[in-house]
């Protein structure tokens, strides 16, 4: 009867496999945790990605390093013009702060992460750190003068974000080293960004997404711009001539819809049960004209509410 209540277990299981459990009061204490275990071992942080997996057993971590009783972790406060965000800073901690709201775009990310109790759960730390394609944040955070500040086995150190980034589920963070925080530097005067992306449901990641920011200058003449699109390659896909396609120029229709079009050249979407390649590559060039649009309302001042779009809805 045990075996075959273990063999039925193991074809179908629900419940992860035996581990080892950590609970450090610091993070150089976790570091050092996961420093000395090697790659088997696991932070966890929110634990929205990694304990779906581990039910699954398609991650079988040989321990957990739990960061979720470590203080002063979720603080989100603003100092010298930076924006500084905690690893364990939720997503709804995000969605709802004052002080995240001045820069619209972080609201938007926040607000149409998944559902209220992944929000309530989920962290921007372990978000950036497993470096999921499909994400929220890289595609957001990479439209801004990011830093990811990271404290590992050789002490604390500023990365890039445009560096952080490696590959999808790669990240620049060293064996042991763990993101302390998120570092935001607040956008020049003049500057909007608007974060917006297409999904079947709210569960679930999506189709498509884009993330732009622009600043206008005189005569709304674009003099800066940033375009980023998730969920349509293997990394956050920056979309360079897109952004040439607007500096320098006024944001009209026809300005707008050139950015677009280089924008859905930039894409490298594989087909998936979210949709097929070009109509991933169509759904992105949409997003991107809607971003900028609601982008550039902002840069002029206007308060402008971005929301997800969903099946159904459209």
């Amino acid at each position: 009867m045990a075996d075959r209540e273990r063999k039925r277990g193991h074809q179908n299981p629900v419940y992860p496999g035996a581990f080892r459990y950590y609970r450090p009061s610091t993070l150089e204490e976790a570091s050092s945790i996961l420093a000395e275990l090697g790659e088997d071992a696991k932070a966890l942080a929110g634990g929205q990605s990694l304990i779906p997996l581990m039910k699954l057993r398609l991650s079988a971590p040989s321990a957990l390093v739990d960061l979720n009783y470590i203080p002063d972790l979720g603080h989100i406060k603003r100092h010298n013009g930076t924006l500084h965000i905690g690893a364990m800073a939720r997503h709804a901690d995000i969605e709802n702060s004052a002080e995240a709201s001045k820069i619209p775009i972080l609201h938007d990310c926040a607000a149409g992460i998944a559902d209220v109790q992944v929000r309530n759960r989920g962290t921007i730390g372990g978000s950036v750190a497993e470096a999921d394609p499909s994400g929220d944040w890289g595609a957001v955070l990479l439209t801004l003068d990011t830093e990811v500040h990271a404290i590992g086995p050789n002490g604390e150190r500023n990365i890039s974000l445009t560096d952080f980034f490696l590959d999808a589920y790669t990240t620049a963070l060293a064996p042991g080293e763990l993101v302390k925080e998120i570092r935001v530097k607040a956008p020049a005067k003049g500057t909007g960004g608007a974060c917006v992306a297409f999904k079947r449901c709210a569960p679930v990641y999506a189709s498509a997404s884009a993330a732009v920011s622009v600043t206008l200058g005189d005569r709304d003449v674009c003099k800066d711009a940033r375009i980023l699109m998730g969920c349509v390659g293997l990394m956050a896909i920056r979309a360079t001539e897109g952004e040439n396609a607007l500096r320098g120029q006024k944001l009209t229709a026809k300005t707008i819809e050139a950015a677009a079009e280089a924008a859905m050249a930039a894409t490298d979407p594989q087909s998936d049960m979210r949709g097929s390649a070009d109509y991933k590559r169509v759904l992105a060039g949409a997003l991107v004209k809607r971003a900028i649009g609601i982008a550039a309302r902002r840069a002029r001042g206007e308060h402008v509410e971005a929301s997800h779009e969903y099946v159904g809805r459209i």
